[in-house]
């Protein structure tokens, strides 16, 4: 792998992360806001590695005897790739030779977030795991891929059932990984598929100055159903990471606060309780 292609940093890390592989662990917490990766970490019963590079702030740990890594990815399927890519990198790359690894390492891949209700079910505060993503994005189209990895008749139905323009990205369909899942679920959470969009405005639905291009989609995604499947939340991370570990081999999932809902146009007053407590049940649920 030329020097262009696997960029490292000069000490030998990987370009963005600023980490080496023995400083990962085999289950990592994604989370967007880099301040929320040192609050996580605050959980851990020790820390063995903190660092920092642009947005991306990094610590692992271990919690009950399990290690952990928590990382900031910052907003947007971009970042995503990003972060997943040198994660992979780490686990499954020999660095020093620039050669794939004989032996594949299967990461778990958890990203903690928050997202804005498509249902007026959806109170504000509940969470949201995400048994598959709709991504909006376009990225996963960027990747060579057998079409197995997707939800081709779902995918199918969504451009059947809801207008979708000609002018956005085809949408793609991933399922989360069902063991992950099951770990996670809880009975008081919502389950349903997450919507990832390219951006937090025009592309969810708002309108500050701007006008919108498609005003009616968060209507039809409301109002869209799919062999028991509902669309339920927006944000901007899940499709990128569900694509990208089906891809490469890991496992991932996504549980998110609803701090909004765009169809009640309610807002939380404040979160910071039920991230908490959400982020005490996915360590205590993967410590176990």
């Amino acid at each position: 792998m030329e020097k262009s292609e696997l960029v490292l940093k000069p000490d030998g890390s990987v370009y963005h992360l600023a980490l080496f592989p023995h400083e990962i662990a085999d289950t990592i917490i994604l989370v967007g806001d880099p301040e929320r990766s040192e609050w996580v970490s605050s959980f851990f019963d020790t820390i063995e590695i903190s660092r920092h590079n642009r947005e991306i702030i990094s610590y692992t740990g271990y919690y009950k005897n399990k290690r952990f890594t928590v990382i900031s990815t910052g907003m947007g399927t971009d970042n995503i790739d990003i972060v997943v890519n040198e994660l992979d990198a780490l686990a499954n790359i020999d660095l020093e030779k620039r050669e794939i690894k004989k032996e594949h390492k299967s990461l778990n891949l958890i990203r903690i977030g928050t997202s804005g209700a498509l249902h007026s079910k959806i109170d504000v505060n509940s969470v949201v795991i995400s048994e598959m993503a709709l991504g909006m994005d376009g990225l996963l189209h960027y990747y060579k891929h057998d079409s197995s990895i997707r939800e081709l008749d779902f995918e199918k139905n969504i451009l059947q059932n809801v207008n979708w323009p000609d002018t956005l990205p085809r949408p793609y369909v991933v399922k989360c990984d069902r063991e992950l899942y099951d770990k996670l679920y809880n009975d008081k959470f919502h389950s349903g598929v997450t919507v990832t969009a390219s951006g937090f405005y025009g592309p969810q639905g708002r309108v500050l100055r701007l006008p919108l291009a498609y005003p009616e989609l968060i209507n039809q995604f409301e109002n869209f159903e799919y062999q028991g499947h509902i669309l339920a939340n927006f944000e901007m991370e899940t499709s990128a990471l569900f694509g990208l570990a089906k891809l490469m081999g890991h496992k991932a999932c996504t549980v998110c606060v609803a701090i909004a809902n765009r169809v009640t146009k309610d807002f939380t007053e404040d979160y910071s309780q039920a991230i908490k407590n959400l982020v005490m049940h996915v360590l205590n649920s993967l410590a176990k």
